[in-house]
């Protein structure tokens, strides 16, 4: 396919073209509006302005910057310097290309306007100095310092309505607004005003597609693209003002809405399309019933809608947040099967399509996974499988039933939670009705070892954290214990008090009117997503290392505790030192010690112990928009961030090296199987979370025939009948690996699951490279 491979050679490169439409609004308009009228308005200037791009043999229209893979940037959230956009430029892997007219632009306009105006900014401006002292240190990260809140998932409804029909929605409630006795009835009107401007703004935009098509046709020689080129204008003229008719409509009134989601602010966080077989899946049947459509062309439009995800690079981030998510990957995810919202198996013959098309494509983005429910059916699987065991590291696997009972916990309708699912790498959310936010990675394993010095980081000799006693201080392991819960205690609220400053000011200066419009009760309320509108407002914390925790726990407590080997003095000193001249012991300490993912409860026990440590002290705190804090465990890739600033551990890992990652045991600590991996995994309280993620690699003989396949098929029920939240493979040899780190241009086509996503190897940094050859590789089911 012609576009499948135009989108892989086209080059990611940095457009000056967002930042300098939304400076020349801003420098004209700012002071003018209401700050919601203002956001809307700004955006009805990009679509009024921004490039149309329509390219040969192109089916589903629009791209986010003015041509594939030209990644525009929001100077509004955080302001890249000249500097960091020379680095994007020359760095070797993951590199943005950057034209000396950009570094101009940026230089001249850009910078000069938003230096200090940009959210980032303020959000620094605004937090402690036991924050930044926190974050610097690696304690924790923050995601709203420059990527907006988003991270959601969109649901049926612009199957059935148009933006027509939500202004009309809108106008009734503005129509309702009580001027006498509500005194929010003023800002109620602004923010509905704002929603109806957005909504003009992505018809106008379609509009443009429509013109262009329009002008590419009457020029086009060729009688087949000029009968698709008016096509294009005929379903660019329906949607996303009215609800689709058909099977095309639907794929691009979805592709419409994307495209304002991400325009509007930055879509890094993930907005995906959610059950797109359960959505397309009546528009597929009539158009087969009437003759209208065929399979072949079904499948057609959908390998065209994939390309335009896969032509879409993520903006590049600064500082901490670009070490710990080095990748192009944009983070939306397709959800497969799952259930109804009345509880029937919700697979269908689009399932099984999506499926054939994720593995012909094998394109890194749109991620996919397989919501599996006790009712889909193994074929459904089994199909799924197949496609994994080609080694993309997708789909992924959720457990559908464990993601429903999740979200029902959290205080969701049934029904709302079934027609939810996953969205980014593994999290939880009810679909078009739920804002969820994520804040940050949290570092057990720095917290470990804070305790571990009074509170002092050891990297910086820097007070953190309280005064929790020097080692010879801690007579028990119960000590230890103790002053480990109260410095995740202390930087939690550290923490958590910085979001909920954050919160404010992404609901006071940065609303989301078209994200709104989109998201349930929003209107009925009057409130911007970023303010509360949203029917359900929950926010989550991402844990990182409860394997590497959990081992140096183990350890520290088999050794110093139970067998005395030596105190805890001469631990720390020695792990102070990195082992230097202790080599005998840091063996003793990696292979003669209990091990998390063994099915060994010496170790699980103290899993089960941390983890629940972690949730009582986060799980249902209020945030400020009537919703509460949840746990999540996943690192995307901030489990090399974070071992980066943490020293070595009582598990016997070094200084700097990667810490676990998700809630997978310690790189090749697990050495019983998978089903011990499981069973360890599974001890774990899953429906207390929003989300964990569980990584595993199998040699790829062992699926090669029916056979394996059925024997993984019952693995992964087997975990989920246990109530595991997610699981995904990595089906490759070391091997393999290590031959493409060593020829990498030979290999540039090899995907890997990294964490919650899957990326080439070989733009990998090497540490990740390393930590991924490292997980225990399967031989056996």
């Amino acid at each position: 396919m012609r576009l499948r491979q135009a989108s892989l050679a086209a080059q990611p490169k940095i457009s000056h073209e967002r930042a300098c439409l939304l400076t020349e609004f801003y420098r004209a308009h700012d002071g003018k509006y209401s700050i919601p009228v203002m956001r809307a308005r700004s955006f009805l200037h990009l679509c009024e302005h921004k490039t149309i791009y329509l390219g040969d043999e192109e089916l589903i229209v629009g791209e986010r910057g003015p041509e594939p893979k030209a990644v525009p940037t929001y100077p509004e959230l955080t302001c890249h310097s000249v500097k960091d956009l020379r680095i994007l430029n020359s760095r070797l892997k993951t590199n943005y290309a950057v034209s000396d007219e950009t570094l101009r632009i940026y230089d001249s306009q850009v910078v000069p306007y938003w230096q200090g105006r940009s959210m980032r900014d303020k959000i620094f401006a605004a937090m402690s100095e036991s924050w930044i002292e926190a974050y610097e240190a690696g304690v924790f990260t923050e995601f709203m310092e420059q990527r907006a809140p988003g991270h959601t998932v969109l649901d049926d409804k612009i199957y059935r309505r148009g933006m027509s029909d939500f202004q009309r929605e809108i106008a009734a409630a503005v129509a309702a607004l009580d001027f006498v006795s509500d005194p929010e009835a003023y800002a109620k009107r602004e923010q509905l005003t704002a929603m109806t401007i957005a909504c003009d703004a992505v018809i106008r935009f379609a509009e443009r597609h429509a013109q262009r098509a329009e002008e590419l046709a009457a020029r086009e020689t060729d009688p087949d693209r000029r009968a698709e080129l008016a096509k294009i204008a005929d379903v660019c003229r329906r949607v996303p003002a009215h609800a689709p008719r058909d099977f095309h409509e639907a794929l691009q009134a979805y592709w419409f809405c994307h495209l304002a989601v991400i325009t509007e602010l930055n879509g890094w966080d993930s907005f995906s399309p959610g059950h797109l077989d359960q959505h397309l899946i009546p528009f597929y049947r009539q158009g087969l019933a009437d003759g209208t459509l065929t399979p072949e062309q079904a499948r057609e439009l959908l390998e065209a809608f994939f390309v335009k995800f896969n032509n879409h690079t993520a903006p590049p981030k600064v500082g901490v947040t670009a070490a710990e998510s080095g990748t192009y990957t944009d983070f939306a995810n397709i959800n497969l099967a799952g259930l109804l919202s009345d509880g029937r198996d919700g697979s269908n013959e689009v399932t099984h399509m999506l499926l054939d098309v994720i593995d012909e494509l094998h394109l890194l983005q749109p991620s996919s996974n397989l919501q599996l429910s006790r009712k889909t059916p193994d074929a459904v699987l089994k199909h799924a499988l197949r496609v994994i065991r080609n080694g993309y590291g997708f789909p992924s696997v959720f457990n559908a039933d464990a993601v429903i009972e999740e979200q029902v916990r959290q205080g969701k309708t049934l029904e709302d939670a079934r027609a939810g699912g996953c969205s980014g790498c593994v999290e939880t959310g009810a679909f078009g009705k739920e804002a969820y936010i994520l804040t940050g990675y949290f570092n057990l394993v720095k917290i470990l070892e804070l305790a571990l010095h009074n509170g002092v980081d050891p990297r910086t000799g820097k007070p953190l954290g309280p005064a929790t006693g020097v080692p010879d201080s801690l007579h028990t392991f119960d000590d230890v214990f103790a002053a480990f819960r109260r410095q995740l205690q202390h930087f939690l609220d550290i923490k958590i008090a910085g979001n909920q400053i954050i919160e404010r000011m992404y609901a006071a200066l940065m609303p989301a009117p078209f994200l709104s419009v989109i998201t349930d009760d929003c209107i009925r309320k009057g409130q911007d997503y970023n303010a509360g509108g949203a029917r359900y407002n929950h926010t989550f914390i991402q844990f990182v290392g409860i394997g590497s925790l959990t081992d140096s726990l183990a350890a520290l407590r088999q050794l110093v505790f139970d067998e005395g080997e030596l105190s805890l003095q001469e631990l720390v000193a020695v792990m102070d030192a990195d082992f230097a001249g202790s080599e005998p012991l840091r063996q003793r300490l990696l292979h003669r010690t209990h091990k998390y993912g063994n099915d060994d409860e010496y170790a699980d026990e103290l899993m089960v112990r941390a983890f629940n440590a972690v949730i009582e002290d986060v799980d249902g705190r209020p945030n400020t928009k009537g919703g509460c804090y949840q746990v999540e465990m996943l690192p995307t890739t901030c489990h090399v961030y974070f071992g980066s600033v943490t020293g070595a551990t009582p598990d016997g890992r070094r200084a700097g090296a990667a810490l676990s990652e998700g809630i997978s045991p310690v790189q090749g600590a697990d050495r019983r199987g998978p089903t011990a991996v499981i069973k360890s995994a599974a001890k774990m309280d899953h429906l207390k979370t929003g989300g964990t993620l569980l990584n595993m690699k199998f040699a790829p003989a062992l699926l090669q025939d029916e056979t394996g396949i059925d024997r993984l098929s019952q693995l992964v029920r087997t975990y989920f009948k246990m109530d595991g939240h997610h699981v995904q493979f990595n089906v490759v040899t070391a091997e393999t690996l290590r031959q493409a780190q060593a020829q990498p241009a030979s290999y540039r086509d090899l995907i890997v699951r990294v964490a919650g996503y899957s990326d080439y190897f070989c733009d990998l940094s090497r540490e990740l490279q390393d930590e991924i050859i490292a997980r225990t590789e399967h031989t056996a089911v």
